[in-house]
Protein backbone atom coordinates (compact mmCIF):
# COMPACT_ATOMS: atom_id res chain seq x y z
CA UNK A 1 0.00 0.00 0.00
CA UNK A 2 2.78 2.50 0.58
CA UNK A 3 3.71 2.27 -2.84
CA UNK A 4 0.60 3.22 -4.15
CA UNK A 5 0.38 6.18 -1.84
CA UNK A 6 4.26 6.96 -2.53
CA UNK A 7 2.62 7.31 -6.09
CA UNK A 8 -0.08 9.75 -5.49
CA UNK A 9 2.08 11.78 -3.19
CA UNK A 10 4.73 12.18 -6.58
CA UNK A 11 1.64 12.85 -8.95
CA UNK A 12 -0.15 15.38 -6.81
CA UNK A 13 3.27 17.08 -6.08
CA UNK A 14 3.14 17.31 -9.81
CA UNK A 15 -0.35 18.58 -10.65
CA UNK A 16 0.11 21.34 -7.58
CA UNK A 17 3.52 22.39 -9.28
CA UNK A 18 2.30 22.97 -12.66
CA UNK A 19 -0.56 24.96 -11.74
CA UNK A 20 1.81 26.98 -9.78
CA UNK A 21 3.91 27.69 -12.58
CA UNK A 22 0.61 28.37 -15.25
CA UNK A 23 -0.54 30.91 -12.58
CA UNK A 24 2.60 32.47 -12.14
CA UNK A 25 3.02 32.46 -16.05
CA UNK A 26 -0.54 34.11 -16.29
CA UNK A 27 0.32 36.61 -13.38
CA UNK A 28 3.42 37.44 -15.08
CA UNK A 29 1.52 38.07 -18.78
CA UNK A 30 -1.04 40.57 -17.02
CA UNK A 31 1.78 42.26 -15.45
CA UNK A 32 3.12 43.52 -18.73
CA UNK A 33 -0.39 44.00 -19.85
CA UNK A 34 -1.16 46.24 -17.11
CA UNK A 35 2.33 47.77 -17.51
CA UNK A 36 1.79 48.86 -21.13
CA UNK A 37 -2.03 50.95 -19.68
CA UNK A 38 0.52 52.13 -17.01
CA UNK A 39 2.76 53.61 -19.45
CA UNK A 40 0.23 55.00 -21.07
CA UNK A 41 -1.39 56.62 -18.44
CA UNK A 42 1.95 58.15 -16.63
CA UNK A 43 3.19 58.93 -20.62
CA UNK A 44 6.26 56.80 -19.88
CA UNK A 45 8.25 55.47 -22.59
CA UNK A 46 11.22 53.95 -20.98
CA UNK A 47 8.09 51.59 -19.39
CA UNK A 48 6.28 51.10 -22.89
CA UNK A 49 9.84 50.03 -24.24
CA UNK A 50 10.22 47.60 -21.88
CA UNK A 51 6.81 45.95 -22.90
CA UNK A 52 6.53 45.96 -26.07
CA UNK A 53 8.68 44.57 -28.24
CA UNK A 54 10.01 46.24 -30.78
CA UNK A 55 8.89 44.96 -34.26
CA UNK A 56 5.33 44.52 -32.46
CA UNK A 57 2.40 44.55 -34.64
CA UNK A 58 0.02 47.53 -33.82
CA UNK A 59 -3.56 47.30 -35.35
CA UNK A 60 -7.11 48.71 -35.42
CA UNK A 61 -10.13 46.88 -36.57
CA UNK A 62 -11.46 50.01 -38.65
CA UNK A 63 -15.68 49.83 -39.63
CA UNK A 64 -16.84 52.76 -41.50
CA UNK A 65 -20.27 53.58 -41.73
CA UNK A 66 -20.56 52.20 -45.53
CA UNK A 67 -20.14 48.64 -43.72
CA UNK A 68 -16.73 47.90 -45.37
CA UNK A 69 -14.38 46.46 -42.48
CA UNK A 70 -10.58 48.11 -42.98
CA UNK A 71 -7.31 47.51 -40.24
CA UNK A 72 -5.56 50.31 -39.62
CA UNK A 73 -1.88 50.02 -39.01
CA UNK A 74 0.53 51.91 -36.77
CA UNK A 75 4.01 51.46 -35.77
CA UNK A 76 5.62 50.71 -32.41
CA UNK A 77 8.08 53.81 -33.00
CA UNK A 78 4.70 56.56 -33.44
CA UNK A 79 2.82 54.41 -30.81
CA UNK A 80 5.90 55.13 -28.53
CA UNK A 81 5.89 58.69 -29.44
CA UNK A 82 2.32 59.23 -29.18
CA UNK A 83 2.58 58.43 -25.45
CA UNK A 84 5.45 60.25 -24.75
CA UNK A 85 3.78 63.53 -26.05
CA UNK A 86 0.87 63.00 -24.15
CA UNK A 87 0.71 64.75 -20.53
CA UNK A 88 0.56 62.22 -17.52
CA UNK A 89 -2.82 61.39 -16.90
CA UNK A 90 -4.49 62.29 -20.15
CA UNK A 91 -4.76 58.92 -21.65
CA UNK A 92 -6.49 56.61 -19.27
CA UNK A 93 -7.60 52.93 -20.49
CA UNK A 94 -9.17 50.98 -18.30
CA UNK A 95 -9.79 46.98 -18.91
CA UNK A 96 -11.07 44.04 -17.70
CA UNK A 97 -9.15 40.18 -18.45
CA UNK A 98 -12.10 38.64 -20.04
CA UNK A 99 -9.55 35.35 -20.97
CA UNK A 100 -5.74 34.86 -20.92
CA UNK A 101 -4.45 31.97 -22.00
CA UNK A 102 -0.21 30.71 -22.01
CA UNK A 103 1.19 27.58 -23.65
CA UNK A 104 5.15 27.78 -23.49
CA UNK A 105 6.35 30.77 -25.00
CA UNK A 106 3.42 31.84 -25.99
CA UNK A 107 0.38 33.83 -24.75
CA UNK A 108 -2.64 35.36 -25.61
CA UNK A 109 -4.57 38.27 -23.67
CA UNK A 110 -8.35 39.17 -24.34
CA UNK A 111 -9.60 42.10 -22.82
CA UNK A 112 -12.52 44.54 -23.11
CA UNK A 113 -11.97 48.31 -22.20
CA UNK A 114 -12.81 52.05 -21.83
CA UNK A 115 -10.74 54.68 -22.88
CA UNK A 116 -10.46 58.31 -21.03
CA UNK A 117 -8.80 61.13 -22.28
CA UNK A 118 -8.33 64.04 -20.21
CA UNK A 119 -11.22 62.28 -17.96
CA UNK A 120 -13.83 62.32 -20.80
CA UNK A 121 -14.75 59.07 -21.87
CA UNK A 122 -13.59 58.87 -25.51
CA UNK A 123 -14.47 54.91 -26.70
CA UNK A 124 -14.26 51.21 -25.77
CA UNK A 125 -13.86 48.19 -27.30
CA UNK A 126 -11.71 45.06 -27.54
CA UNK A 127 -7.85 44.33 -26.90
CA UNK A 128 -6.56 41.51 -28.67
CA UNK A 129 -3.00 40.59 -27.24
CA UNK A 130 -0.15 38.33 -28.45
CA UNK A 131 2.62 37.61 -26.01
CA UNK A 132 6.45 35.85 -26.70
CA UNK A 133 8.53 35.16 -23.70
CA UNK A 134 11.49 36.16 -24.54
CA UNK A 135 15.12 36.15 -22.67
CA UNK A 136 12.90 35.40 -20.02
CA UNK A 137 10.63 38.48 -20.11
CA UNK A 138 6.90 39.03 -21.62
CA UNK A 139 6.62 41.40 -24.37
CA UNK A 140 4.13 42.04 -26.19
CA UNK A 141 4.15 40.99 -29.57
CA UNK A 142 0.73 42.10 -31.71
CA UNK A 143 -1.97 43.94 -30.28
CA UNK A 144 -5.69 44.45 -32.40
CA UNK A 145 -8.54 46.65 -31.32
CA UNK A 146 -11.73 47.40 -32.19
CA UNK A 147 -13.27 51.07 -30.99
CA UNK A 148 -17.14 52.14 -30.83
CA UNK A 149 -18.81 55.01 -28.33
CA UNK A 150 -21.40 52.75 -27.73
CA UNK A 151 -22.30 49.14 -27.44
CA UNK A 152 -19.75 48.92 -24.43
CA UNK A 153 -19.15 45.70 -22.72
CA UNK A 154 -18.98 46.84 -19.48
Amino acid sequence: MKPVKSFFAICSFILISSYGIAQSQDAAVRITVEKMFEAMRSSDTNLLKQVVASDAILQTVVSPSNGATDIRLQTVASFIEAVGKGTPGDADERIRFEAVHVDGSLASVWTSYRFYYKGNFSHCGVNSFQLVLKEGAWKIQHIIDTRRKDNCIW
